[in-house]
């Protein structure tokens, strides 16, 4: 075994640990990265990139839909689920150097392609080396969860990680979870042309404002996507090819393919946590609000320590906890500005506080202002009027936005800049926004929070006729 010392060890070269080995490297200080997997994590290889690039796709397929609107004719689409397959992959590999492990070592880096487990509280021993750090950051992310349906284990069935290995397309594709996930394969497929079947045990997501999904099923359904809601699985039965779920009500579907997306859990087996003194939770590592675990040399980010599980969550805290990591500085990461998007068409933006949850916290100070992009003028020419935009203010500031609609995610970022520096409405209503866009959405909601105070207030009308009746 080859022993060696260093400042900070990071365990995990996903989207959390590469953030931190880089900064950190990069600032002076020695780093050992070790990872047991792919270089680039769950985001690179199985997540974001893979499933944005397939429903790139996917929009691409439908784009002649709807072009009658505009005076143009498309021929119908051939699909080729092979090719499309083939060009997720060379997505994921033109982003792929980024994160490699040459790219890192170049950085100075120590990169040990091995798994990591725990000697004692600041040793580690990964292949042929025991690692002895100041400081450890585990970014170990997550991975699937495998709800304890009988017959599953006995039934093939595809996750998140083995889908991108798919090369004929599904006749009949059935998923098992109706959250963000599950409803982008699910639009991303039937527009390939499979047919689609959800299953959802409470309400297809369910953490969104319901308002806004609403919006959001209602178009998987116009696209030809079955949402089977208020149900369990409670059997599953089949071989490749010929499958069927039965759910608790005795009913049950019949598909050639299984999706298991009913959500994912912080990967921490073969860690040896005891030997460290780190305790877990059921969600995950257990942390304090400076992201300290039970021991404190160690420190836990991103999908490991069982919070929000977004890639930009992850970049948020690693660049964080370089503070404590380098210069000792106490922090306390803030989760009120966190912006979430479900990548469907239309898409679903949530940043910071949902109306029901502003309500909850903040009772009758909570006001809300509504604009619809039927009344987006870009919207209206590009025939992309579904959707608006809600926001939810407290004592003149933003604390949330919803928005469903074309490029969602876009305008929350907007938002999501608001939020993060407490900026008031009165700040973004000040902007000047090029016309036509439908990023003048933003400043048309904020004209809708002033607009009653503006137009509708008896005060404001007898001050303008007072001055009137004295400008000369």
């Amino acid at each position: 075994m080859q022993t060696i010392e260093t400042d900070l060890l990071v365990i995990g070269a996903g989207s959390a640990g590469l953030s931190v080995a880089a900064g950190a490297v990069q600032m002076g200080a020695r780093v050992v990265l070790v990872e047991g997997g792919e270089m680039g994590g769950d985001c690179l290889n199985t997540g974001c990139v893979p499933s944005k690039a397939l429903l790139a796709a996917a929009r691409s397929a439908v784009a002649g839909a709807h072009a009658g609107a505009f005076g143009v004719e498309y021929a119908p689409p051939r699909i080729d689920y092979a090719a499309v397959m083939d060009h997720v992959r060379d997505v994921i590999d033109t982003i792929a150097p980024v994160d490699s492990q040459e790219r890192f070592e170049n950085l100075g880096v120590t990169v040990i392609r091995a798994w990591a487990r725990f000697r004692s509280g600041r040793e580690v021993e990964a292949g042929d080396h025991v690692i002895r750090a100041r400081r450890i950051v585990l970014a170990t992310g997550s991975q699937p969860v495998i709800p304890p349906v009988p017959g599953l284990q006995d039934t093939p069935y595809l996750t998140t990680e083995t889908l991108w290995s798919q090369k004929d397309r599904p006749g009949h594709l059935v998923i098992l979870g109706g959250g963000p996930i599950g409803m982008e394969m699910a639009q991303a497929h039937v527009r390939l042309g499979c047919e689609v079947t959800v299953i959802e045990a409470a309400r297809a997501l369910g953490r969104e404002d319901p308002e806004l999904a609403e919006q959001v099923l209602a178009s998987l359904q116009r696209d030809g996507v079955s949402v089977r809601q208020g149900g369990s699985a409670s059997a599953v039965q089949g071989r490749a090819g010929d499958i069927t779920v039965t759910l608790d009500d005795g009913s049950s579907v019949h598909g050639t393919h299984l999706l298991v997306a009913v959500g994912r859990k912080a990967v921490t087996d073969g860690l040896n946590l005891d030997a460290a003194g780190i305790r877990t939770t059921g969600q995950g590592i257990r942390t304090d609000d400076g992201m300290r675990t039970s021991n404190r040399r160690v420190y836990a980010i991103g999908d490991a320590a069982g919070g929000a599980q977004f890639t930009h969550v992850a970049g948020y805290q690693a660049a964080t906890i370089l503070r404590p990591l380098l210069f000792g500085l106490p922090v306390k990461p803030r989760t009120d500005h966190i912006p979430r998007v479900t990548y469907t068409d239309p898409e679903l933006a949530q940043v910071g506080l949902t109306e029901a949850e502003a309500r909850d916290i903040h009772g009758p100070a909570m006001t809300t202002a509504r604009f619809d992009l039927a009344h987006n003028d870009r919207a209206i020419a590009d025939r992309r009027t579904q959707g608006f935009a809600k926001v939810m203010v407290v004592k003149g500031r933003p604390v949330g936005v919803s928005i469903v609609g074309v490029e969602a995610g876009e305008h929350a970022n907007l938002w999501a800049l608001a939020l993060a520096n407490r900026l008031k409405m009165s700040q973004i209503s000040a902007m000047v926004s090029p016309y036509p866009t439908v990023g003048e959405l933003s400043k048309r909601l904020a004209g809708a929070y002033f607009a009653p105070k503006l137009f509708e207030s008896s005060f404001v009308k007898r001050v303008v006729g007072l001055v009137q009746r004295w400008l000369p």
